[in-house]
């Protein structure tokens, strides 16, 4: 079977996509992305998600409310968002988390908030999506007081440097990193090539911040191989390895099923 690789982070639900969605999820499939997590930002779209991926075997959707959106959070939504993480098509719960470099949303609310969610994710053992903006000293507090052992997640579209990676790395997490690390003088370079690979896994966060050669333009799931290439040359191994590794940690978190050589079959996974 030809290296294949996982979207875990994509927003496939946004408008951008509204003109060739269909098309867009094929086009992954013929670059070898056999799995996309496309991820919630609100109730409407965690709904929309949950849709896409009952439509799409490849599809799969995350739930939850950006730190951005919190403040517009209606009363008995996040009792109707709650329900949905039970869905079977939800692997993860995000993206939550802080962010203080927008602040469009107080800054006492998104902690509340997203101290709900991580609540969450240790009741029901689902994965966390972890969004974070100028935010890494109380995200990290609030991940301590919290977890009474090591947490099962992933910090989306990294942010942080060596010594925030270690640190991240230590409380349980993955680091997920994206089109950036392909842009010129990108510190994240550095980072992505120091961070070992078991708990790296790779991401677009289409339709933002598409990979060269495709920089400026609509990002899509199938340019993830663009981040995988990059990686690869970073540390120094095969497409084939980072591929193989970033899948198998992707699998392993979110407990996707492991597709099999048939593009239109899937094997059992091992969770």
């Amino acid at each position: 079977m030809r290296p294949w690789l996982v979207d875990t982070h994509a927003h496939l639900d946004f408008s951008q996509f509204d003109a060739d969605r269909e098309q867009v999820i094929e086009r992954a499939s013929e670059a070898e992305v056999r799995t996309i997590l496309s991820i919630g930002i609100d109730l409407a779209t965690s709904r929309k998600n949950i849709s896409l991926a009952e439509t799409y075997p490849s599809v799969y959707a995350a739930v939850g409310v950006h730190p951005h959106d919190v403040t517009r959070i209606q009363e008995g939504e996040l009792e109707q968002l709650r329900e949905l993480v039970h869905h079977p098509r939800v692997k993860a719960i995000g993206e939550v988390g802080l962010d203080y470099y927008r602040n469009l949303s107080p800054g006492e609310l998104q902690r509340r908030s997203l101290r709900t969610f991580l609540d969450w994710s240790l009741e029901t053992g689902k994965p966390l999506i972890i969004h974070t903006r100028e935010a890494d000293a109380d995200i990290l507090r609030l991940l301590r007081e919290k977890s009474r052992s090591h947490w099962r997640g992933v910090f989306h579209c990294f942010p942080g440097d060596l010594a925030m990676a270690e640190e991240v790395m230590a409380l349980g997490f993955h680091l997920s990193f994206t089109g950036v690390v392909t842009f010129k003088n990108a510190a994240m370079a550095d980072v992505a090539a120091r961070v070992p690979l078991h708990r790296m896994l790779l991401e677009t966060d289409c339709p933002y911040m598409a990979p060269v050669p495709h920089r400026g333009k609509r990002n899509e799931p199938a340019y993830v191989q663009h981040v995988a290439q990059k990686i690869a040359e970073l540390k120094g191994l095969s497409f084939a390895e980072i591929a193989r590794a970033t899948s198998e940690n992707a699998c392993e978190l979110f407990g996707f099923s492991q597709p099999s050589s048939d593009h239109g079959e899937q094997a059992e996974g091992t969770k």
